[in-house]
């Protein structure tokens, strides 16, 4: 029909309109953290872009949700404000006749966004710990940021380079503080290079320097100075990665029957569900009273969005904390939604106003 080609073209342009706002604000805020984070020596200016993007494919169900729910009430809406909604009830079409359109818009999106849940996002939740761990794993030297101090060998270490060259042969006024047999020792240094053993050993040579040790809590101190100072570095080892539900895909989730693994489950199942019962209560919701203001029914459905969200999330943790049986948790909070569905939709066609009846 030419009416549903119509709807679901207007859905579609204002879905990928809304999905990049949003993409852009979740993206940004992420991108903030992250740079903080290298700019205090946490992680290394390389990891950023890797480490944003594993982030996007894991907030990008929600993302997709909320997209979905908000395109198809700000085209309805916009419908009434245009008053071809009053066009519509007058030619004796049923509000139930948007439906359809609906689902056919909203199913590709909703399994896109299951597919992202169930295995896309749990591939990333992995990879991103993995790629963690390859980074921790990586030598001292290797993970030392110019211009900040960075603490190494799980804090026994802090090291501070001013200048560092690409391939970290070369490094630059060089501090190094740390701890050895109950002593505190500083090593600073004007210049530095790598140098390889002939057995592969990897040392890190510092020129014209001095050294400070100082017992703590006594007066004996030292001075020396040395016109080179070698340090053996290598690599740490890569620890396994640990599995959680988390990171499963949903396939070794419905046949682990932990509490954590069953309420992670409720999580993967319920997103996609939850975009499609909030997509059919998008259609009520699209109801504009001019009385009320054009973003009435915004402030209704924003609150409505919230509560759904978080009863699922609540769901999930009482599952995985063996307070709620998985089935119960599994439909409760959907079935709960359906009620203000049915609700809302007797009202728009049975009653004719939002909330309370038409006085006289």
């Amino acid at each position: 029909m030419i009416f549903e080609r119509a709807a679901r073209r207007e859905f579609a342009q204002a879905a990928a309109g809304i999905s990049v706002a949003l993409l852009a604000i979740l993206t940004s805020t992420q991108l903030i953290r992250l740079l903080k984070d290298a700019a205090g020596g946490r992680i290394v200016p390389e990891a950023v872009a890797s480490l944003l993007g594993f982030a996007a494919l894991n907030f990008m169900p929600v993302l997709l949700s909320l997209t979905l729910f908000v395109a198809i009430l700000l085209s309805l809406s916009r419908a009434y404000r245009d008053s071809e909604m009053v066009i519509w009830f007058t030619s004796g079409q049923p509000l139930t006749a948007w439906v359809r359109p609906v689902l056919r818009f909203a199913l590709p999106i909703v399994g896109a966004i299951a597919l992202l849940s169930w295995f896309l996002s749990p591939w990333a939740y992995h990879s991103r710990d993995e790629y963690k761990q390859k980074l921790s794993a990586r030598s001292e030297l290797a993970q030392v940021s110019p211009g900040a101090f960075q603490e190494v060998s799980n804090g026994q270490r802090v090291i501070f380079v001013e200048a560092l060259a690409e391939d970290a042969s070369m490094v630059g006024n060089v501090f190094v503080a740390s701890v050895q047999d109950g002593k505190l020792g500083v090593v600073m240094s004007d210049t530095g290079f790598q140098r390889f053993a002939e057995n592969g050993d990897r040392f890190v040579v510092l020129e014209s320097g001095r050294r400070y040790e100082v017992e703590p809590g006594t007066p004996e101190f030292k001075v020396m100075e040395f016109e080179r100072y070698q340090v053996r570095v290598e690599d740490g080892e890569a620890k396994p990665v640990v599995r959680s539900p988390k990171t499963m895909p949903i396939t070794d989730l419905l046949l682990d029957a932990s509490p954590r693994a069953r309420g992670e489950l409720v999580w993967r199942i319920g997103v996609p569900v939850s975009a499609l019962v909030l997509a059919l209560l998008a259609i009520p919701l699209g109801f504009v009273n001019p009385r009320a203001g054009r973003s009435a029914n915004l402030l209704i459905a924003i609150p409505i969005y919230a509560i759904y969200s978080n009863l699922l999330s609540v769901s999930q943790a009482w599952v995985a904390q063996g307070k709620l049986s998985f089935w119960v948790g599994l439909w409760a909070v959907h079935a709960l939604m359906l009620l203000p569905l049915l609700f809302l939709f007797y009202q728009r066609m049975i009653v004719g106003t939002p909330f309370v009846r038409r006085k006289a």
